[in-house]
Formats: C-alpha cells, structure tokens, sequence
C-alpha cells in the first residue's frame, strides 16, 4: 500500500510551527508500474531517461499508435491527404498540451520550482485516443450497444485498456520472470500491456467513474441508448492502484491528474480549431456562412454552449454566466473580425462615397471575398488556425491549486477562451458531423461493425478472427463476457479501412483470400 500523500512538518523551534510548503509534483509511486519492468542483465541502466521517458517510448513504438493513422478524425481518411487523421490529431494535442505545460512552468509560482514534467505531458496527448473505434462516435455507440449486458464500451475506456492490457510488451511475469508470456493463467488475465507507469495512466483518465456493468444499471443511470463516459469494470482495481498511487490511499471524490486536465483541454483546443480549418478546406463551412446561419440554428449552438458554461464554471455569477444570441454573435464577430472588416477604397472616397444600397453592395462583395480566400488559400488558413491556438494557449489558467496534493490540481480556461472554443467546436459538429454527406458515411461503418460483431460472436464465428485472438478466446472456455470484450477489443483495434476490407472478406461480395494474413 502507498504512503498516504501528507504535509510534512518541520519543527522551526519549540514554540513555533513552521508551515510546510505544498509536496513535490512527482513522487516514487508515480513511477511505479503494473509490474516489474526489468532490463536484460547485459544492459546498463538508463539513468539518462526517465520513466515517463521510457513510456513515451513504449507508445510511440506500439502497433495501436501506428494504427491512428488510419482512423478518422473528422473526415474519412480516404478522401484528401490534407485531412487530419487521429495520428496527427493526437500530434497536434500532445504539441499544443505540452505549450501549455511549458507556459504554466513558467508563469506558476509552484510550477516553476516543480515543473510539470513534459515528457508525460506528451505522452496524455498522443496516446488520448488511442482507443477510439473505427468509424468514429457510430462505431463507438454500435460496440456499445452489443456490450451493454458486458461493461459497456466508451473510447476513453479502451484507451486504459490498450495501455494497460491489450497492447503486447508485458504480462504480469513476462519477461523478468517467465520466459514464455501468457496472456491468461488459470482463468486470470495476465496482460499489463506497455507496463506503463501509474502516473502516466492517470494522465489518460479523463472520467473517474464506472461504467455500469448491465443493462439494468445501466437503466438505473438513465442511459442505455449512448455510451457512458468511465471506465470498464474489468479495469477497477487498476484503477484503485492508479488512485492510491498518485493521489494517496485515503484520497475520495473523483480523480484527475494536471496533466490529464492539460491534455483535455488541449484536445478542446484542436478540436475547435483544426476541425474547423478542414471544414473550410472541404469546403462544408466558410465564415460566412456560419456568421449568417440562420437564428434558429444559432439558438440550437447557444443551448448547447450554455449548459457547458453551467457545467464548467458553477462558481461564476449568473450574469457571468449568461450566453444568449447576442453574445454568441459578439463572439463570431471577434473571430472573424479579419473577414467582417470593410474598408472602403480611397478613390471611391474621393468620388463622393457611396449611397447606402452602393455601400451595402460593396460589403457583400468584399466579405464574400475575404470569407472565401480564408478557406482556399492555405497560408491565411495556417495564419488564422495559429493565431486562435496561441490565443487560447495563452488563456490558460491555474483554476484550482492542490495544495494537499498538487498532482490534482485544476487547470481551465479563461471564461471568455472557454466560451469561443465551446462555439466553434459545436459550429463544426451541428454543421459537418451532423450533416447528411457525414452521417451516410458514419451510418454505414456502425453498420459494417454491427455485421462483423453478429458473425464473430455466433458458434463458431471467433474462428474467423486471428489465431491469437482464437486463443485468448479459447482460454477461458463458456464464458460469455470474456468472449464479448475479445471480440470488442478485436473491432475496436481496427483500422476503418481493414474494418471494411474485413467485412467483405467474411460477409461482402469480394472472394476471401487465403493467402493474405489478418
């Protein structure tokens, strides 16, 4: 068991108590591992590299981060090399969180003499999505729903369990005691996965809550029809060691780490901005017309931005917290100041001006123009997304200083940063997620999933997946849930276009090859 995490006392003379500043940032048990991580006995140790370094490494190097590259982030991955996938999204987070950290180590009092380690910051960035599905949200909902009698499945908690089990580097005795992995031993799964530290685990756990192991808990919750942000409970007691490692043995209440704040509001950041410039050069969104969407669009925009605000920030007044049309106009106004801007030409200055229908023409005019050089021409795309990034990197704060446990500090961003990210995220979403030429896309992988999962989970139906899936299936005979997460975990792993190109090999009109290797 961990020490608990307290405030040391130092005696200044008998009858005055020195106040013992906050502990350290890190400590031994942050470094600790699910297992032994031993080092052939012909190595020399590496104490040039951290252990946070050394997880770096081990998910840099790991299949399940290769594979991201292949997965969707906003468009399919087959239709423009420009798109982000999920590789250069996580790229993209892990750049901007470790900015963040390395702007708080210099502006915190505390951080400065306790710097927030960036190699670990990184880390929660790159490895944030690594257990998203193929085809996005539809693939995560559909696995959900085949897992609701199992667990439940939800991305963030398949990220722990890729780190933590499903990734090929360690067992609980392989290699520092067995010679031979074994992913199951007397019906126990003894996978650990890339062995990652606890810390760096806890900078990945974005909902410290407990999926619902049924269908009836999960009516309980009031949510059977969409996936229940948490983790698995096959995860639990991982997840206990993560807490009592990081935040003490004594710590209650919800768990979540610096860097794992950082790392989602990085995410935020990208997602807001990034999406936004591919919509542009997709041609989905201009600035325009986002500017001129209709009110009851905007209405739907503001009901969403308002509950976050309620939700995030509880502690401002009423008066701070308000969001109507109006200031959400006042928003799009600030962002877009460099296409709404009009300036009329001197000659026509000159000439005597304009009359009014003369000067609304010309607004059109210049608008429409500027609006659409913004999504076609790259360098004031790359000019506008950086300058939104910076500003919003810079608008983060310390919110809530642990001083107990600075490991659990608070970080956020301004209220004013907070509310444009929430927009420009939930513009992007209503108008190119939701939209038909997606959601054709989208409904047609949850489909292709649905199909595969019913043929791998009848009789018989696991025979057609890889041999070591086969066998881990196989080692824990009858049971029914066991063999339900293989088949999830195996789906979930998927590319989305081996996703596609494996249904057409099981169920589609293409004639299966028996050469080609899974």
């Amino acid at each position: 068991m961990a020490p608990t995490r307290q405030k040391s006392r130092s005696i200044a003379s008998p009858a005055v108590a020195k106040r013992a500043g906050p502990p350290p940032l890190y400590t031994a048990d942050d470094a600790a591992r699910i297992t032994a991580a031993a080092a052939p006995d012909d190595l020399a140790p590496e104490r040039y590299r951290s252990e946070f370094r050394r997880d770096y490494a081990r998910l840099i190097h790991c299949p399940s981060f290769r594979r991201l590259q292949g997965k969707a982030q906003l468009f399919p991955c087959q239709e423009s090399d420009f798109f982000r996938n999920r590789l250069s999204h996580s790229l993209e987070v892990a750049q901007i969180a470790k900015s963040i950290a390395i702007k708080l180590n210099d502006k915190h009092e505390y951080f400065q003499t306790n710097p927030i380690n960036t190699d670990l910051i990184e880390l929660a960035g790159l490895a944030h999505d690594i257990g998203h599905p193929p085809f996005g949200h539809n693939g995560e909902e559909q696995l959900d729903q085949h897992m609701l009698e199992y667990g439940g499945f939800e991305g963030n908690a398949q990220t722990l369990r890729v780190l933590s089990r499903l990734e090929k580097k360690q067992t609980l005795s392989y290699p520092h005691k067995d010679d031979t992995p074994l992913a199951v031993a007397n019906g126990q799964d003894c996978r650990a996965g890339l062995n990652l530290t606890f810390r760096s685990l806890a900078s990945i756990l974005k909902y410290d809550h407990q999926i619902p192991r049924n269908t009836d808990a999960r009516r309980e919750s009031q949510n059977e029809k969409h996936a229940v942000k948490g983790y698995c409970f096959s995860e639990r007691e991982l997840v206990s060691q993560i807490r009592s490692r990081v935040a003490g043995p004594k710590f209650e209440g919800k768990m979540k780490t610096v860097e794992c704040s950082i790392m989602d509001i990085a995410d935020d950041i990208a997602y807001s901005t990034y999406d936004l410039e591919d919509a542009f050069k997709g041609g989905f969104l201009t600035p325009l017309s986002i500017i001129s969407m209709p009110d009851h669009q905007k209405a739907a925009i503001v009901a969403k931005v308002q509950r976050r605000i309620e939700a995030s920030y509880p502690h401002l007044s009423a008066k701070e917290r308000e969001f109507g049309l109006p200031e959400y106009n006042a928003v799009l106004r600030r962002i877009f100041a460099g296409v709404l801007k009009v300036e009329v030409p001197a000659e026509i200055l000159e000439n005597g001006g304009l009359d009014i229908d003369q000067y609304n023409a010309l607004v059109v005019s210049i608008t429409s123009g500027t609006s659409a050089t913004l999504c076609s021409n790259g360098y004031f795309r790359t000019e506008f997304t950086s300058q939104l990034v910076g500003r919003f990197i810079r608008a983060v704060e310390v919110a809530d200083f642990n001083e107990s446990c600075p490991a659990l500090t608070t970080v956020r961003l301004s209220i004013e940063a907070f509310i444009a990210v929430e927009v420009l995220k939930t513009v992007s979403f209503n108008a190119v997620i939701m939209s038909s030429r997606l959601k054709s896309a989208e409904n047609r992988g949850q489909w292709v999933i649905e199909q595969i999962f019913g043929e791998l989970k009848d009789d018989g139906g696991y025979l057609l997946m890889p041999e070591d899936w086969r066998l881990l299936i196989e080692a824990n005979p009858g049971d029914t849930g066991w063999k339900q997460r293989c088949i999830s975990d195996y789906i979930a792993g998927m590319t989305d276009a081996y996703c596609l190109e494996f249904y057409e090999r099981i169920l589609g009109r293409a004639a299966p090859s028996i050469q080609k290797q899974h």
